[in-house]
């Protein structure tokens, strides 16, 4: 089990929380909620929120054509996410037989602040029966299952309401901030308002958290910001745990990669990459 660091203290007396991240104002337009800050400025989000609000636009044009299966979502974070309104529109870029290929833009305040691409496919039906002795099946599965890991919390957000207040967190492997380490997510509160999230959509929300939970340097001194996400799926999500098994690698030039396998209870389920930019604070 993990040590009593990753056990954050009782929260000083918040606000009310909002009820969900994310408010519909308009067919494409929607407001973010305090549930959305991210650790790096007060104004802004992070960028999990978002690139789920986007991944849940993204699922319901490629249902349309009969593409129930998300296997890749890619996120160039432009600018800052704002907390504030944000308008998402998708693309349908081509879709032929087995494969849907979209592309998004997410707005705020006039200005273009994420660019995002998709590959969507058509699932088979009945299911394929794969041979019983395949190779690197049956599939790894998280370092502990939900129940077997004490709970952790960021080491941010603990005095005003944020992301830490979207998640719960436990921990399977390791500790938040000190390298390699394997973290369970699951969303306390909707992403859209009066509505459930998709399997796709919770690991959207905690994808963009690998570089967060295997940090290497102190977050006092350094910034590791990430201007990418690309989450790979191999097989649909089930369930409301999602597993990040997180590790960060920093090049000389203020560069690097964090790489976070996926998992829910039943097993791994894909990849996550973030490009970092490393800077002293």
């Amino acid at each position: 089990m993990p040590n009593d660091t990753n056990v954050a203290p009782s929260d000083p007396a918040l606000p009310p929380l909002p009820t969900a991240a994310y408010t519909r104002i308009d067919t494409h337009v929607w407001r973010a909620s305090e549930l959305t800050r991210g650790p790096w400025d007060m104004g802004h989000q992070h960028a999990g929120p978002p690139v789920a609000l986007v991944c849940r636009a993204v699922e319901a044009v490629a249902r349309e054509h009969g593409l129930t299966h998300l296997a890749r979502l890619t996120a160039n974070i432009l600018r800052p996410v704002p907390i504030g309104d944000l308008i998402v529109e998708v693309m349908t870029d081509y879709v032929g037989r087995n494969a849907g290929h979209f592309s998004a833009h997410l707005m705020a305040h006039g200005k273009e602040v994420g660019r995002f691409t998709a590959l969507a496919q058509r699932e088979a039906e009945p299911a394929l029966e794969l041979p019983a002795s395949l190779a690197g099946h049956p599939l790894p599965a998280a370092p502990r299952s939900p129940d077997e890991s004490g709970p952790a919390r960021f080491p941010f957000g603990h005095d005003h309401i944020g992301y830490a207040n979207l998640v719960e967190t436990r921990s399977a492997a390791g500790e938040f901030w000190h390298g390699p380490c394997a973290v369970w997510f699951r969303m306390s509160h909707p992403l859209v308002a009066d509505e459930a999230p998709s399997p796709y959509q919770r690991v959207a929300v905690a994808a963009d958290s690998g570089n967060g939970i295997s940090g290497v340097l102190d977050f006092r001194r350094w910034s590791f910001v990430n201007a990418d996400l690309t989450i790979n799926f191999l097989r649909r999500p089930v369930g409301e745990w999602i597993c990040l098994e997180a590790r960060t690698c920093l090049g000389p030039a203020g560069t690097g990669l964090a790489e976070s396998a996926l998992y829910d209870e039943q097993g791994l389920v894909g990849r996550a990459t973030q490009s970092l930019a490393v800077r002293s604070r």
